[in-house]
Order: structure tokens, then C-alpha cells, then sequence
């Protein structure tokens, strides 16, 4: 029988996953402190360890290194309420084998600790075991499972030199993404470069990316060092690498295959030494069938890929995103823009976002600078954005006249009734609703949510 250490404060917590693991056919020990789940780890034959990060005294980062430490095989899955891309990398460069956000979704930690715990028993018994490392890139916001695994990538590729593919829409922070790596590798202090390759024709690229000699070609009035060399050891950034032309593309090859290049005008062999992260919202794969895109360059970039989900597919975190891009609007806009309203949220929830983050951003701009008061309402957002404005969808010529809504309203609108019936007794609630606690919350986090006597109970 499979057995796991529950590590947390929470004696509700700890309970609750033991009732749950055990009713699933674990063994499960519990501990409340991070010494004490140490010690039991120690002395018992533990087979994976679920640990909060935040912990009296001695820390769960601290209980993670411990282990790694002494047991490297013994597969260490984070629990944690703060969000965010250092705490993730932090987790996952000790050692972490999975992060698990609070409040606990019961069926995505039962899966993290369904894939960590073959791992001990891997043929080749290895282990990831990594300094702790901080990559200070606050502008990446999200909660959501699909960008979880996005910070778990960053931490993981960041620990080498390999080449990085980023993939996504446009709009989604793939920019954001390379730095993030950059800040979170062992050449964070040297230097990070990048370079759009749709933004110049191609013999301005080429001297922008290798540099030129004096006299390489009219203008050039002076030798230009270019963007590999400036990167050193650091890393070079090519944004929109679907773009290059057929040439480019070889050189760039070549780079990646021998790390050697000339700059333009010279027959000097030059080293380079930089870390290639690249990024595109095109497919690659399409490209290459048609014969647009070098298959042997394809091969050489798709080594570790980041997919960024785009904004629709992740509408948890438009909360947070409104949170943290009105407080960079309230400072760039010198405004005091404090809170959105529950009908706002809703509509930008609803929307698809086809521009993704950066529309978002723009859509938030507009809104706030037309805003007199502390509160985002709808009255300022665009038409196609404001759902209460397009007001009701007509149905289909010769069906009911009846008023037609999407479900995520009526599934707001609903979770709305229920609460107030039952005068925001949450247990009560999931009983009606048929769903768990940690989903009601998210639900209620996810539609901005709040009692009308500002009174909730259990």
C-alpha cells in the first residue's frame, strides 16, 4: 500500500486529505510542523510527501530541501496559498515535484500524487535535485492549472542551456516567458537580448543579429557589434522566429548546430555562447510541410517548448490580470481606480479575448481613463465587451422568443440564488450545488462574489 505524509498547520486540512487518500487506498501519515514531518519521513517508509509551503517555524521549503537531501527518491508534492512564479520556481528548483495551488482542488492533487509516486521506482533512480534559485518576474499572473505548468516549465529549463521554443497566440506574454527563464537561470546577471524578426527586412536583421565590419555595405561608417555578441553568455531572444527568411534561417542553423558565426563583411569565426530562446504564434509544423521553414531548424528549436494557453482558456485568472494591470493603469494614468464591479467581471470573463493579455491591457486602459469614480463598471468597456449592453441574444428565426444568455451567466447567476437562499452558508451551498468546497470557493473568487451583509458561513 502506497504510503504518503500529509505536512500542514491545518488540522482541518490535514484531516480532510487523510479522510480522502485513505478512502482512495493510501496509508497516510500526518504531521503539523515541518520538523515533525521530517522526522516521520525519516523513520517510516514514505512513499510521497504532500507539504504546505507556509508552515510554523521551519518552513515546507525547508522540509523539501531535507529530504532531497536525504531521500532524493521520495517524491515531494508543494501546497501553498500565494500564487505566484517565484514561490513556484523556488519549490520546483528544490526538488518539488508538482505545486498545488490553495484552496486544494482534491482531484488535481489526487492526480499529482498518482504521477509523482512511480517516479521513485524510475529505472534510473534519478532525481532532480536543484539549488534554491528566485527568477523575479512578477509581471507572469495567473492561478490556473495550465499556468502552474508554465512556471513549472520556466523553473525546470531554466537549469540548463538549452534552446527554448515558445509557443502561443499572440498577446499571451511570450516575451514575458523568455525573461522569466532568463531571470530564473544561473546567467541571470549577464545579459538578456531581444530581437523581433518581423521588424527588420533581412540584410538589417542580419547585420542586427551578427554585427558588420566597417564597410560592410554603404553606411556603414563604423564596425557594429552585433546582438549574439552583446548577449555573451546571457540570452538571446528571437521573437517571431517564423518570419526568417530561407537564408536567416541557415545562418541561424548554423549557429545552433556549431555555435559559429561571421559578422556581415568579415571572415572572421566568431564563438557564441548565449542561451537561443525563440517565440511564434504561427505553427511551425504547417510551416515546414509547405516547405516555408527549414525541418532541420525546426528539429534544433523544438527541444523544450513552453505552450502559453491562450487568455479564453484560462479565465480563472482574468481576475487577477484586471488586479494587477489596473494597479499598473492606476500608476501609469495617475487614477485610483480600487475595484471592479461583479457585472464588469462578469463580462470580461465572458469574452473570448482573441487578443489575449495584451487587449485585455488595452481594453482596462480605455476603461479607466474614461472612469470618473473608484469603481470599473461597465459603462466603459467597449461594446463587444460589455455583455449587458449587447443585452439579449436573438434566438434563431422560428424558435421561442424566449430571452437567450450564455450558460456562464446562467451558471453565475445560479451559484448567486443558491448562496443567498441559503444566506452564504457554503456548507449548505455545495450540498444544493453537488460540488466541493474548494470549487465553490474558486467559483466565488472566479465571479467577484460577495454576501450582502458581508457575512459568510461555513
Amino acid at each position: 500500500m502506497t504510503h504518503i505524509l500529509i505536512v500542514d498547520d491545518d488540522e482541518a486540512i490535514r484531516q480532510t486529505l487523510k479522510v480522502y487518500f485513505q478512502q482512495h487506498g493510501f496509508k497516510v501519515s500526518s504531521a503539523g510542523t515541518a520538523e515533525e514531518g521530517a522526522a516521520l519521513a525519516f523513520a517510516s517508509n514514505i512513499d510521497a510527501i504532500v507539504s504546505d509551503i507556509r508552515l510554523p517555524g521551519k518552513d515546507g521549503l525547508w522540509l523539501l530541501r531535507e529530504i532531497k537531501q536525504r531521500r532524493p527518491q521520495c517524491p515531494v508534492i508543494m501546497i501553498t496559498a500565494f500564487h505566484d512564479l517565484e514561490m513556484t520556481v523556488v519549490a520546483m528548483q528544490a526538488g518539488a515535484t508538482d505545486y498545488v495551488p490553495k484552496p486544494i482542488d482534491l482531484d488535481e492533487l489526487d492526480a499529482a500524487v498518482k504521477r509523482a509516486v512511480p517516479r521513485k521506482s524510475d529505472a534510473d533512480g534519478a532525481a532532480l535535485v536543484l539549488g534554491p534559485q528566485v527568477a523575479s518576474c512578477s509581471k507572469i499572473v495567473g492561478q490556473s492549472f495550465a499556468m502552474k505548468e508554465v512556471f513549472k516549465s520556466i523553473a525546470l529549463v531554466a537549469q540548463s542551456r538549452v534552446t527554448v521554443m515558445i509557443l502561443g497566440e499572440s498577446g499571451t506574454g511570450k516575451e514575458l516567458v523568455a525573461r522569466a527563464v532568463h531571470d530564473a537561470s544561473d546567467e541571470r546577471q549577464s545579459p538578456y537580448i531581444a530581437v523581433n524578426c518581423a521588424a527588420l527586412v533581412e540584410s538589417l536583421l542580419e547585420s542586427e543579429l551578427f554585427g558588420h565590419e566597417r564597410g560592410a555595405f554603404t553606411g556603414a561608417v563604423s564596425a557594429h557589434k552585433g546582438k549574439i555578441e552583446q548577449a555573451g553568455e546571457g540570452t538571446l531572444f528571437l521573437d517571431e522566429i517564423a518570419e526568417l527568411s530561407p537564408a536567416m534561417q541557415g545562418k541561424l542553423l548554423r549557429i545552433l548546430e556549431e555555435r559559429e558565426y561571421s559578422p556581415v563583411g568579415s571572415t572572421q569565426i566568431m564563438k557564441s555562447k548565449a542561451r537561443f530562446v525563440a517565440a511564434t504564434n504561427a505553427k511551425l509544423e504547417d510551416r515546414v510541410a509547405s516547405g516555408g521553414f527549414r525541418e532541420d531548424l525546426y528539429y534544433r528549436l523544438n527541444v523544450a517548448v513552453i505552450h502559453l494557453p491562450p487568455l479564453r482558456e484560462r479565465r480563472n485568472d482574468i481576475p487577477l490580470l484586471v488586479e494587477f494591470l489596473l494597479k499598473k493603469a492606476n500608476r501609469d494614468l495617475q487614477k485610483s481606480i480600487r475595484r471592479v464591479s461583479s457585472e464588469a467581471m462578469t463580462c470580461l470573463q465572458a469574452y473570448s479575448w482573441p487578443g489575449n493579455v495584451r487587449q485585455l491591457e488595452n481594453v482596462l486602459l480605455k476603461a479607466v481613463v474614461m472612469e470618473q469614480g473608484d469603481t470599473l463598471t461597465t459603462e466603459h468597456l467597449l461594446p463587444e465587451i460589455n455583455c449587458h449592453s449587447r443585452g439579449v441574444v436573438e434566438p434563431p428565426q422560428g424558435t421561442s422568443r424566449e430571452a437567450f444568455v450564455s450558460l456562464r451567466i446562467l451558471e453565475r447567476d445560479y451559484i448567486v440564488r443558491v448562496l443567498n437562499t441559503t444566506r452564504w452558508h457554503k456548507g449548505k451551498a455545495c450540498q444544493i450545488l453537488g460540488i466541493s468546497r474548494p470549487r465553490l470557493e474558486r467559483k466565488i473568487r472566479e465571479f467577484d462574489l460577495t454576501a450582502a451583509d458581508d457575512r459568510e458561513k461555513d
